[in-house]
Protein backbone atom coordinates (compact mmCIF):
# COMPACT_ATOMS: atom_id res chain seq x y z
CA UNK A 1 0.00 0.00 0.00
CA UNK A 2 1.40 3.36 -0.84
CA UNK A 3 2.00 6.39 1.52
CA UNK A 4 -0.86 8.31 0.12
CA UNK A 5 -3.20 5.52 0.30
CA UNK A 6 -2.42 5.06 3.74
CA UNK A 7 -2.75 8.30 4.54
CA UNK A 8 -6.20 8.64 2.97
CA UNK A 9 -7.57 5.70 4.49
CA UNK A 10 -6.06 7.25 8.01
CA UNK A 11 -8.06 10.62 6.80
CA UNK A 12 -10.84 8.65 6.12
CA UNK A 13 -10.95 6.64 9.49
CA UNK A 14 -10.68 9.86 11.26
CA UNK A 15 -13.67 11.48 9.13
CA UNK A 16 -15.46 8.61 9.82
CA UNK A 17 -15.40 8.64 13.46
CA UNK A 18 -16.25 11.55 13.58
CA UNK A 19 -19.61 10.38 12.37
CA UNK A 20 -20.25 8.05 14.17
CA UNK A 21 -19.27 10.55 17.13
CA UNK A 22 -21.81 12.70 15.64
CA UNK A 23 -24.53 10.57 15.12
CA UNK A 24 -24.37 9.21 19.11
CA UNK A 25 -24.30 12.23 20.11
CA UNK A 26 -27.43 13.96 18.32
CA UNK A 27 -29.14 10.66 19.39
CA UNK A 28 -28.59 11.10 22.83
CA UNK A 29 -29.78 15.06 22.70
CA UNK A 30 -32.55 14.36 20.63
CA UNK A 31 -33.86 11.87 23.38
CA UNK A 32 -32.86 14.06 25.68
CA UNK A 33 -34.45 17.36 24.73
CA UNK A 34 -37.29 18.93 26.12
CA UNK A 35 -39.54 20.03 23.25
CA UNK A 36 -40.16 18.45 20.23
CA UNK A 37 -38.92 20.53 17.87
CA UNK A 38 -35.74 19.79 19.71
CA UNK A 39 -36.61 16.08 19.13
CA UNK A 40 -37.06 16.05 15.76
CA UNK A 41 -34.33 18.56 14.25
CA UNK A 42 -31.54 16.74 16.12
CA UNK A 43 -32.75 13.30 14.98
CA UNK A 44 -32.38 14.51 11.58
CA UNK A 45 -28.92 15.36 12.11
CA UNK A 46 -28.26 12.04 13.95
CA UNK A 47 -29.75 10.31 10.85
CA UNK A 48 -27.16 12.49 8.13
CA UNK A 49 -24.23 11.87 10.43
CA UNK A 50 -25.22 8.20 10.01
CA UNK A 51 -25.51 8.99 6.44
CA UNK A 52 -22.30 10.39 5.89
CA UNK A 53 -20.41 7.13 8.03
CA UNK A 54 -22.36 4.94 4.93
CA UNK A 55 -20.45 6.97 2.61
CA UNK A 56 -17.55 7.05 4.08
CA UNK A 57 -17.24 3.14 4.69
CA UNK A 58 -17.93 2.96 0.49
CA UNK A 59 -15.25 4.92 0.39
CA UNK A 60 -13.05 3.11 2.50
CA UNK A 61 -13.69 0.11 1.30
CA UNK A 62 -13.24 1.17 -2.59
CA UNK A 63 -10.23 2.54 -1.61
CA UNK A 64 -8.46 -0.77 0.60
CA UNK A 65 -9.43 -2.68 -1.86
CA UNK A 66 -6.91 -0.23 -4.37
CA UNK A 67 -9.65 0.73 -6.53
CA UNK A 68 -9.33 4.41 -6.05
CA UNK A 69 -11.33 6.99 -4.40
CA UNK A 70 -14.67 6.17 -6.13
CA UNK A 71 -16.93 8.64 -8.16
CA UNK A 72 -19.66 9.67 -4.98
CA UNK A 73 -23.08 10.32 -5.41
CA UNK A 74 -23.08 12.92 -2.47
CA UNK A 75 -25.42 16.41 -3.46
CA UNK A 76 -26.63 18.15 -0.05
CA UNK A 77 -30.01 19.84 -0.14
CA UNK A 78 -28.26 22.59 1.37
CA UNK A 79 -30.05 22.00 4.65
CA UNK A 80 -33.33 22.93 3.13
CA UNK A 81 -34.71 19.01 4.74
CA UNK A 82 -33.50 20.85 8.13
CA UNK A 83 -35.12 24.49 8.16
CA UNK A 84 -38.62 22.40 6.73
CA UNK A 85 -38.12 20.52 10.27
CA UNK A 86 -37.41 23.43 12.01
CA UNK A 87 -39.78 25.48 10.22
CA UNK A 88 -42.64 23.06 10.46
CA UNK A 89 -42.53 23.12 14.47
CA UNK A 90 -42.71 26.21 15.35
CA UNK A 91 -45.94 26.14 17.09
CA UNK A 92 -45.09 25.86 20.37
CA UNK A 93 -42.52 27.96 22.12
CA UNK A 94 -39.50 25.78 22.94
CA UNK A 95 -38.75 24.78 26.56
CA UNK A 96 -35.06 25.91 26.70
CA UNK A 97 -33.41 24.44 29.69
CA UNK A 98 -29.56 24.61 30.17
CA UNK A 99 -28.90 21.32 29.04
CA UNK A 100 -30.49 21.96 26.08
CA UNK A 101 -28.30 25.20 24.86
CA UNK A 102 -25.52 23.07 26.47
CA UNK A 103 -26.06 20.32 23.98
CA UNK A 104 -26.63 22.96 20.72
CA UNK A 105 -23.04 24.70 22.23
CA UNK A 106 -21.61 21.69 22.36
CA UNK A 107 -23.21 20.57 18.60
CA UNK A 108 -21.95 24.03 17.34
CA UNK A 109 -18.13 23.22 18.32
CA UNK A 110 -18.56 19.72 16.83
CA UNK A 111 -19.81 20.63 13.51
CA UNK A 112 -16.71 23.48 13.78
CA UNK A 113 -14.10 20.93 14.29
CA UNK A 114 -15.50 18.58 11.30
CA UNK A 115 -15.86 21.21 9.13
CA UNK A 116 -12.36 22.19 9.71
CA UNK A 117 -11.25 18.90 8.94
CA UNK A 118 -13.07 18.41 6.03
CA UNK A 119 -11.77 21.50 4.60
CA UNK A 120 -8.17 20.42 5.57
CA UNK A 121 -8.71 16.85 3.59
CA UNK A 122 -10.22 19.14 0.84
CA UNK A 123 -6.58 20.99 0.59
CA UNK A 124 -4.94 17.70 1.00
CA UNK A 125 -6.66 15.62 -1.72
CA UNK A 126 -4.85 14.52 -4.37
CA UNK A 127 -8.05 13.54 -6.91
CA UNK A 128 -10.30 15.74 -7.74
CA UNK A 129 -13.39 13.60 -6.61
CA UNK A 130 -12.09 13.48 -3.13
CA UNK A 131 -11.89 17.49 -3.41
CA UNK A 132 -15.19 17.65 -4.52
CA UNK A 133 -16.48 15.03 -1.89
CA UNK A 134 -14.87 17.52 0.89
CA UNK A 135 -16.00 20.60 -0.19
CA UNK A 136 -19.77 19.59 -0.25
CA UNK A 137 -19.15 17.67 2.61
CA UNK A 138 -17.99 20.89 4.55
CA UNK A 139 -20.64 22.30 3.16
CA UNK A 140 -23.48 20.81 4.74
CA UNK A 141 -21.51 20.58 7.78
CA UNK A 142 -21.74 24.61 7.67
CA UNK A 143 -25.12 24.56 7.25
CA UNK A 144 -25.73 22.35 10.32
CA UNK A 145 -24.15 24.93 12.22
CA UNK A 146 -26.03 27.51 10.92
CA UNK A 147 -29.05 25.96 11.88
CA UNK A 148 -27.73 25.14 15.30
CA UNK A 149 -27.30 28.71 15.82
CA UNK A 150 -30.65 29.25 14.20
CA UNK A 151 -32.00 26.93 16.78
CA UNK A 152 -29.93 28.36 19.97
CA UNK A 153 -31.52 31.34 19.43
CA UNK A 154 -35.22 30.27 19.05
CA UNK A 155 -34.68 28.35 22.09
CA UNK A 156 -33.49 31.82 24.41
CA UNK A 157 -36.14 33.92 22.55
CA UNK A 158 -38.97 32.09 20.48
CA UNK A 159 -41.07 35.36 19.86
CA UNK A 160 -37.83 37.24 19.55
CA UNK A 161 -36.41 34.72 16.89
CA UNK A 162 -39.55 34.68 15.00
CA UNK A 163 -39.99 38.47 15.02
CA UNK A 164 -36.23 38.62 13.49
CA UNK A 165 -36.26 36.01 10.87
CA UNK A 166 -39.73 35.68 9.59
CA UNK A 167 -40.66 39.42 10.02
CA UNK A 168 -44.32 39.57 10.36
CA UNK A 169 -46.28 42.63 9.44
CA UNK A 170 -48.53 44.33 11.49
CA UNK A 171 -50.30 45.73 8.93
Amino acid sequence: MTSEQQKTLEGLQTALQMEIDGKEFYTRASQASGNELGKKLLAQLASEEDYHRRIFTSIYESIQKRQGWPEVDFHPDGGSALRTVFSRNLASEAKASESELDAVTTARAMETKTYDYYQARKKQASHPAERDFYDRLAAQEQEHNLLLADYYEYLQNPAGWFVKKEHPSLD
